[in-house]
C-alpha cells in the first residue's frame, strides 16, 4: 500500500478547497469535475481545466489514474435547512455516481464531506445506507466518519461537518482523524477582517430596522431565527450561500452615511478568509455568487489536516 506521489481526483470540486488542502502536504490532482459553471470560473481561474460535463455522462475509463477519490457531494439534500429529501432528491442521487467510479476504478482510499445532519437524516437510514453502499464498492473498503469543527483548525467560524473516510479492506489500515491544530492566528473575527470596506457591504438604516423587527416577531413566538450582529473578538456562526448566513454573521464596523451604526455584511475576501482559503486566492464573480461559493465550500485547513493523515498512512 506504500507509495510515493499520491494522485487525486477532485469531484463535485466546487471552488477548489478540497484540492488546496491535499496540494498543500504534496497531493497531485489529476481530474476535476463540477456542473455549476459559476464555480468552474472561479475553479479554473485558480487551478486551470476543470471537466464541466454532468458526472453521470463521464466514462470511469476516460478518468486518469488516481490513488485517492475527493468528493463534497452535493449536501443540500441532506441539510436542516429546506426539504431534506436525501437521496430522493435529484441532487442527492449523484452519490451513486460515486459508487460507480469506485466500483470500476477501485482507488486505494476516498474522501466524502458533507453537512452533519447527514448523520440524523431518515432517523440515520440514509447514513447506514451511504455507509453500506461504501463498504461494499471497489471490492471492500473500511469506512471511518467523524464530524470535525473548523473552529478547532485556525480559522473562526463554527462550523460541524462529517468527513467519510475510506481505505481498502486489504490494507487493514486505521484512519484517526485530527482533532484540531495549535494556531498562532488570533482565532477572532478581528483577526480576519479587512481593513477598508466599501459602502456596498453596509446595510441601509431601513433594512436593518426591518430585520430587527422580523428577529422581534419571531422571539415572540419562541425561536431564535433572525439576524445577528457578532462580538468580532469571538467567532462567526456557520456561513452557508443563502441571505440568512450572511444576516446571521453581521458586525458592527465604522459608521457611515448608509448606517451610523456601522453594520455591515462580511465582505467575499472575509467569506474567503472563514475557509481558509489563501488571500492569493482569485474571486472573478458576482458577490452573489462568490457569497455562495464559499458558502458551500470546505474549510481548507480542516482537508489539509486530513490529508496530512493520509499521507502518512499512504506514502513511504
Amino acid at each position: 500500500m506504500k507509495r510515493k506521489n499520491l494522485k487525486t481526483i477532485d469531484l463535485f470540486a466546487g471552488i477548489g478547497g478540497m484540492r488546496l488542502g491535499f496540494e498543500e502536504v504534496g497531493f497531485k490532482t489529476v481530474y476535476a469535475n463540477d456542473v455549476d459553471k459559476y464555480a468552474c470560473k472561479t475553479y479554473e481561474a485558480n487551478f486551470g481545466k476543470i471537466d464541466n460535463r454532468d458526472l453521470k455522462t463521464v466514462s470511469a475509463r476516460e478518468i486518469p489514474d488516481f490513488d485517492i477519490l475527493l468528493a463534497g457531494f452535493p449536501c443540500q439534500p441532506f441539510s436542516m435547512i429546506g426539504k431534506r429529501d436525501g437521496l430522493n432528491d435529484k441532487r442527492g442521487e449523484v452519490f451513486f455516481e460515486i459508487i460507480r467510479i469506485l466500483n470500476e476504478r477501485k482507488p486505494t482510499a476516498f474522501l466524502l464531506e458533507n453537512v452533519k445532519y447527514l448523520q440524523k437524516h431518515g432517523g440515520g437510514k440514509t447514513f447506514e445506507l451511504i455507509e453500506n453502499e461504501l463498504k461494499e464498492a471497489g471490492d471492500g473498503y473500511d469506512v471511518f466518519s467523524q464530524v470535525l469543527d473548523s473552529k478547532n483548525f485556525g480559522v473562526p467560524q463554527h462550523r460541524e461537518r462529517i468527513y467519510i473516510v475510506g481505505l481498502k479492506k486489504t490494507a487493514r489500515l486505521k484512519f484517526n482523524f485530527p482533532q484540531g491544530i495549535k494556531s498562532k492566528a488570533r482565532n477572532n473575527l478581528k483577526g480576519i477582517l479587512e481593513k477598508k470596506v466599501p459602502e456596498k457591504y453596509y446595510l441601509s438604516e431601513k433594512y436593518y430596522l426591518g430585520l430587527l423587527n422580523h428577529k422581534k416577531r419571531h422571539q415572540q413566538n419562541g425561536s431564535g431565527f433572525g439576524c445577528e450582529v457578532l462580538d468580532t473578538n469571538r467567532i462567526a456562526n456557520t456561513i452557508v450561500c443563502g441571505n440568512m448566513g450572511r444576516e446571521r454573521n453581521l458586525i458592527k464596523d465604522r459608521p457611515c452615511k448608509k448606517n451610523r451604526w456601522g453594520v455591515r455584511r462580511l465582505t467575499e475576501r472575509e467569506y474567503a478568509r472563514l475557509q481558509g482559503f489563501p488571500d492569493s486566492f482569485k474571486i472573478p464573480v458576482s458577490m452573489t455568487q462568490a457569497y455562495k461559493q464559499f458558502g458551500n465550500a470546505v474549510t481548507v485547513p480542516v482537508i489539509k489536516e486530513i490529508a496530512a493523515v493520509f499521507k502518512e498512512i499512504l506514502s513511504t
